[in-house]
């Protein structure tokens, strides 16, 4: 390793950067938008707001590709850290996905009094069915639970992603400034 240089993080190897965004064709139209510069800083308020945003957007849509399009058009009137967001989508992802779904239709279920079958969304699931069998699924009462359920989870993820972010940055701003404050006494 060349003297001064760090390695690089995970993070830092796989967020996507502002000249990825570019290539994406259907981006074009909201480019001098969505490639603003202030879209991409990392500032106390951006950072939280994009937190919150791609939570909710991740967990809500669940659909891989349309989550970080999604994030990067609704950051524009948030003003949210668009990097940021496009990485929490990566909650729900494969490994993740059935249990948010699972829990979903459980919160959905409890808040409007359905009864769908979590189990059998289970069993669907594990046995690779095809698709009219999860139509069928869907047409039952699962479908309003699982919607209702993902907007839930949703919507408080994106608050405690909110507040979490809001915390953290504080917390590193202070510890900052108390360093910086014990090394100006030190040196005096």
């Amino acid at each position: 390793m060349k003297k001064g240089k760090k390695p690089k993080s995970w993070l830092d190897r796989n967020m996507p950067t502002r000249e990825s965004f570019e290539e994406i064709g259907f981006l074009r139209p909201f480019a001098h938008r969505v490639f603003h510069p202030a879209l991409w800083r990392f500032t106390r308020r951006s950072v939280p707001r994009g937190v919150a945003l791609g939570l909710l957007v991740g967990l809500f849509l669940m659909i891989p590709g349309v989550q970080i399009i999604g994030v990067a058009l609704l950051a524009l009137p948030v003003r949210a850290n668009i990097p940021i967001g496009a990485a929490m989508t990566f909650l729900s992802m494969p490994v993740t996905t059935p249990f948010i779904l699972a829990a979903s239709v459980y919160v959905g279920n409890a808040l409007l009094g359905l009864q769908a079958d979590v189990a059998r969304f289970q069993l669907l699931f594990n046995s690779g069915a095809g698709f009219s069998e999860w139509i069928s699924w869907l047409l039952s009462d699962a479908a309003p639970a699982m919607m209702s359920g993902l907007f839930v989870i949703a919507v408080i993820s994106a608050a405690i992603g909110y507040v979490a972010a809001a915390g953290f940055w504080r917390w590193r701003i202070v510890r900052k400034w108390r360093r910086r404050s014990k090394t100006i006494a030190i040196g005096r």
